[in-house]
């Protein structure tokens, strides 16, 4: 019986081996009736898939899918086109960059079924930019001159010169493509790979595409530092929204080697069967949806919440996003527990009528073409909504309004925004910074009392950011915080806006010597968690740029007004912003910042960024530590130290390759003979060295290394390092590494965790010393809980003078009670402010030289801009110690410096709101010598070419030099009681001279 049941089912077997083979042919006929020819050259090389499909096709009748190849480099797969398939397959791909995609569908429906073929496969292959062409036998020279001939047929002779040094990458990317590829689809790869570099990493076109028997729109789409995951799966989402049908599809990421291009050919039709025209309605809509792609991922809830469940489409749903980023960063900082990110986002996705709402009241105030109804009817509206929500829960209904409002106050205090510009990067809105009011005392009392005088917000795919600045001209530095994960992410988000609040003032205050009020940009990057750093690299890269596209998008003005007419400007005037290089700021991105300003035509030009090749370079000469070393020179001085020639103690937080600390160490070592340095503390090691770091050991890595790299053997006995990075592992404990010097040698031994940082995080407060430098760490390092280590038992302090190289390592609380037990304190905003005094003139030098002048001339300019930052420190340090012994001790040092800082910027904003309004004073000749006495001697000189360049400045510029010189020179120089009775006797004269 078995015997028979076997024959059985090997003969079934044959029989159905044999029916395959009968059907085979068939199948294959009708592969090549309702495939397009691209299909078979595509595949060239797939033959053994291409034959399982033509063997196995008619099985897909009721198996729906079934897997043509597998391996660890390529997915194949053949499917039914049923409703969902391939966004289902799309969706359970491996969590891999996919390198190469196709996707092929057919004609006609497959045999006896009511759903056409889609033929799907992926390369999961990484591509590799750092292969050369030459060592791979480089680009066919046959292929290489059909290539050049079809893009000169197609685009013209200029198009060969673009692509030509393209297609060697191509080939070093994906060889192939190349081989299987007819010339005219390399040459169309290759246009879109030129005009996506050229386009600042984006572009989108259509043309008319050849289906089989009926002709097709091919959409071209590239972008720059594409997302990794289900990006392809994204794009086709955004095609079914607008009911676009995708025919064929083939996408290939490509990397130059410094970035990935992500390169797609899409072939469509509407669902009637229609095309998609360039200047049509529905290319528009494309073109906003794929372009929202850059700004909008697929995890965020918000895509759930409101894209993919069709109640909003993909470019309002990117600006509930940005909703729900700003409502969570304005209240969150004053109550994250409260308004945490979770529940501020589930008020914009619960209530969907009310967002919605908010954001037909956004289009009303900004859509530039003005279609329905008033903003000030909708505004009314939309606030009645918000005002009456009521779901009966009375204590989270108040929450939800509060949001609202916020929300509210968002829209009508926005003065300009790029959302109506198709190819943005990131999101960008400059608000009036009165909105802060309307939230209530409740959201701003942990802000500084000053209010800004401009507040801007970004939301990017990868992360959010603000830009606050205190002054109409302001500059400052732009920082990003890298975050890894959802949780990392939101905690740094609480904070965000307080932050660059807090930074952007106490920047305004260090600005007080220039003509720059203080601003900060703050952005946090939402890395993907596990990260690897050259992926990182990218997203960080894509986040920056995108920052800094939005921030063009909103700033480049022509006679006060948004160059881009798809902006509706409701403020109207020139904004000259600087930036500067701060936290995880790159000397590639601040390249690419100045040339992009200088493309795009930005108001400063390259002037935008400082720190450039062209420009000082804060590291490379020292310009911050230039006046830190300087304050501390004048302070010790009040205490009979003569740094030059007398011995003296000091400690340093912040490593030796650090900007601020390494600089300031070498300053020391090149000025002071007699400098001993027991102590240095970096994120990497700590060296106490009772006797005094060696100065031979420690120039050997100065600006090179980070202190981890110190050599041991230079220390003397009684000497110590303890090593925070290469830590082991002993069970389930982590061990730190600790050497010590002893009259026998070095002994090296392994610690705890415990035991490390007591130690480490004790060594600030134990090592006496007479001056401390804190040049690095994290802020508010000191604060209200250990300050009280800086005395010993006796309650004398282990350090006489404090100069803060690094921002807010001190807290106030910690500061005050610091100077109160007689330790002088000079703060960030006086003793650190020379970097961006130097930066400052950097932008002078890019507004009054071209790039060639100012390099012939670098080194006399840099000397002269040393001089005025030596100079500008010592002036404010002797006004604050000077005010000090007048006020007998009642006045804190670090109130001075916030006492003078009013003063200056008081009188400036004062001084440069006349000089706008009286324009004309500004030539006269004595306001004219005020000009040139604020410019490095260089430009100023007798006989100087550049002399009368001052005449090249923006007439902003030149009124806020004068202003911030004659503001400084008054508080610095003028006796106050001496300047307070000129003014009374002046206005007596005036009087009198009426009266009579």
């Amino acid at each position: 019986m078995i015997d028979n049941d076997h024959n059985q089912v090997i003969g079934d077997i044959q029989n159905f081996l044999f029916h395959s083979l009968q059907m085979a042919e068939t199948n294959l006929a009708w592969l090549q009736a309702k495939m397009h020819p691209y299909f078979f050259s595509c595949n060239s090389e797939d033959v053994e898939a291409v034959s399982v499909l033509a063997s196995d096709l008619h099985l897909l009748d009721h198996s729906r899918r079934f897997i043509l190849a597998d391996n660890d480099r390529d997915l194949i797969v053949a499917q039914l086109g049923v409703p969902g398939a391939l966004h289902e397959a799309l969706l359970s791909l491996p969590d891999r960059p996919i390198s190469y995609a196709q996707i092929h569908t057919s004609y006609g429906r497959v045999p006896r079924a009511d759903f056409p073929l889609e033929v799907l496969e992926f390369s999961f292959e990484r591509p590799n930019g750092a292969r050369t062409a030459q060592a791979d036998g480089g680009v066919p020279v046959e292929l290489a001159r059909m290539v050049r001939e079809e893009t000169a047929a197609r685009y013209g002779e200029a198009a060969v010169e673009e692509i030509s040094p393209l297609l060697p990458l191509l080939w070093q990317n994906n060889r192939k493509y190349i081989r299987t590829s007819p010339p005219a689809r390399i040459a169309r790869l290759l246009r879109l790979f030129a005009r996506c570099r050229s386009l600042g990493g984006i572009s989108l076109s259509v043309e008319k595409g050849k289906g089989v028997g009926t002709p097709e729109s091919r959409v071209l789409f590239g972008v720059a530092n594409p997302p990794d995951r289900k990006y392809l799966l994204q794009i086709i989402e955004a095609f079914r929204r607008l009911r676009l049908v995708v025919h064929r599809s083939y996408c290939l990421t490509i990397h130059d080697g410094e970035h990935p291009y992500f390169l797609a050919t899409f072939y469509v039709t509407t669902e009637d069967g229609g095309l998609i025209a360039e200047d049509s309605q529905l290319f528009q809509q494309l073109r906003a949806e794929m372009y929202t792609t850059q700004l909008m991922p697929m995890t965020s809830l918000t895509y759930d919440k409101m894209i993919a469940s069709g109640i909003a489409g993909g470019p309002d749903g990117s600006l509930i996003r940005a909703f729900i980023g700003f409502c969570h960063t304005n209240l969150a900082h004053a109550h994250p527990d409260s308004y945490d990110f979770e529940g501020v986002s589930r008020a914009f996705h619960n209530h969907p009528e009310i967002t919605l709402a908010l954001v037909k009241l956004f289009h009303a105030r900004f859509d530039p073409e003005k279609k329905g109804r008033s903003y000030d009817e909708v505004l009314a509206e939309t606030t009645g909504l918000v005002e009456n929500f009521n779901t009966g829960r009375r204590f989270l209904d108040e929450f939800r309004r509060t949001i609202f409002r916020s929300c509210l106050f968002f829209v009508s205090h926005t003065l300009k925004t790029n959302f109506f510009i198709a190819e943005k990067r990131a999101l960008a809105f400059r608000l009036d910074p009165a909105y802060t009011d309307r939230l209530g005392r409740d959201f701003t009392q942990d802000l500084p009392a000053d209010r800004p005088f401009r507040v801007t917000y970004f939301s990017s795919r990868y992360g959010a950011a603000y830009h606050i600045g205190f002054s109409d001209i302001a500059r400052g530095g732009w920082r990003t915080v890298i975050t890894q994960g959802r949780d990392d992410y939101v905690t740094a988000a609480n904070s965000l806006f307080r932050e660059t609040y807090v930074l952007a003032h106490t920047q305004h205050l260090k600005n007080k010597d220039i003509y720059e009020g203080g601003s900060k940009l703050v952005a946090v990057l939402e890395a993907d968690e596990g990260i690897d750093a050259g992926r990182l690299k990218q997203q960080l890269h894509f986040l920056q740029y995108g920052l800094l596209s939005g921030f063009l998008d909103l700033f480049v003005t022509r006679d006060g007004r948004a160059a881009d007419p798809r902006i509706v400007d409701y403020y109207g005037e020139d904004e000259p912003i600087e930036l500067g290089p701060d936290e995880n700021m790159h000397d590639q991105m601040i390249e690419l910042a100045a040339r992009e300003a200088v493309r795009r035509g930005y108001i400063l030009g390259a002037g935008i960024m400082s720190s450039k090749r062209v420009g000082i370079n804060h590291k490379e000469f020292g310009v911050t530590s230039t006046g830190v070393v300087r304050f501390a020179e004048v302070c010790m001085a009040t205490l009979g130290f003569d740094m030059a020639r007398d011995p003296f103690r000091v400690n340093f937080t912040g490593g030796p390759n650090g900007d601020v600390a390494g600089n300031c160490m070498q300053i020391l070592l090149n000025r002071c003979a007699n400098v001993s340095i027991p102590l240095i503390v970096d994120g990497t090691a700590a060296v106490h060295d009772p006797q005094g770091i060696d100065h031979t050991a420690l120039r050997a890595i100065l600006l090179q290394d980070d202190l981890a790299a110190f050599d041991p053997a230079a220390l003397h006995s009684g000497g110590s390092m303890l090593y925070r990075t290469g830590t082991r592992r002993h069970g389930m404990q982590e061990l730190f590494r600790k050497v010590a010097k002893t009259p026998a040698g070095l002994v090296e031994s392994w610690i705890s965790n415990d035991e490390f940082y007591k130690e480490y995080n004790s060594l600030i407060f134990s090592v006496p010393a007479d001056l401390f430098i804190p040049a690095g760490g994290r802020p508010e390092t000191v604060d209200a809980g250990n300050w009280q280590r800086f005395f010993d038992e006796s309650g004398a302090p282990t350090c006489r003078v404090i100069v803060e190289g690094a921002n807010s390592f001190i807290t106030p609380e910690a500061r005050k009670n610091l100077q109160q037990r007689g330790v002088i304190l000079m703060r960030d905003a006086s003793a650190n402010k020379c970097g961006v005094i130097s930066s400052s003139y950097e932008i002078i030098a890019n507004l009054m030289l071209s790039d060639e002048e100012f390099l012939a001339h670098k080194e006399e300019y840099v000397s002269d801009v040393l001089a005025i930052l030596e100079k500008r420190a010592e002036e404010e340090a002797k006004v604050i110690l000077a005010r000090h012994r007048q006020a007998e001790g009642s006045l804190l040092y670090t109130d001075i410096t916030g006492e003078i800082s009013s003063e200056i910027n008081s009188c400036y904003a004062r001084l440069f709101g006349y000089f706008q309004a009286h324009p004309e004073v500004c030539d006269q000749p004595l306001y004219r010598r005020a000009i040139l006495d604020h410019l490095p001697a260089m430009l100023t000189k007798e006989g100087s070419p550049f002399r009368t360049r001052i005449d090249r400045l923006p007439n902003k510029i030149r009124y806020a030099i004068l202003a911030g010189e004659i503001a400084s020179s008054l508080v610095y120089h003028a006796d106050r009681d001496q300047a307070f009775l000129e003014s009374v006797e002046g206005h007596l004269r005036r009087r009198q001279e009426v009266f009579n």
